[in-house]
């Protein structure tokens, strides 16, 4: 029995559904959980970007809004890390958005006088004593304080990756 061009079209469709239906078994396999180490990685970029954007933040309504993405996220699963560290990323992360609070009053209004109340210099110590102490964790967890390099699987190739 030919089916000639009929049978190629749903040969096709057929291969086409098939790798859809790989595609999205793969993604759903892949489990989300956080490891301690990548929320300490995430943190770390959260602050050293964080750390970067205060030393040439002027105070005005023009300015950047701090990154706490990670921190709202990540927060509550930081019983690994020690209590004063717990304490100087709250606290960091605290300054940082009131700040980014402060910043949202000031562009509304377009003035910089909300923003006369931010003490710069000790967010940018508590943001220097956490970067500090993540790297000081990663170091004795991993051997370096770099991110552990991510390469790509087959199925990142044909299926795309995550990130």
């Amino acid at each position: 029995m030919d089916f000639g061009d009929t049978g190629q079209t749903i040969l096709i469709f057929a291969v086409i559904i098939g790798l859809l239906v790989l595609q999205f078994v793969f993604r759903r396999r892949r489990s989300p959980a956080t490891t301690q180490q990548q929320i300490v990685e995430s943190l770390l970029a959260e602050v050293r970007f964080n750390l970067r954007l205060a030393d040439v933040l002027t105070l005005n309504w023009q300015a950047k809004r701090f990154i706490t993405t990670s921190w709202q996220i990540d927060k509550n699963k930081l019983d690994f890390l020690d209590q004063s560290l717990q304490s100087t990323l709250s606290d960091a992360f605290a300054i940082a958005e009131d700040f980014n609070h402060q910043l949202g009053i000031a562009k509304k209004y377009k003035s910089s006088s909300y923003m006369a109340n931010i003490d710069m210099a000790k967010l940018k110590e508590k943001l220097t004593q956490s970067r500090e102490g993540l790297e000081k964790w990663l170091l004795s967890k991993t051997g370096t304080t770099e991110p552990q390099t991510k390469y790509p699987s087959i199925t990142d190739i044909f299926f795309g990756g995550r990130r």
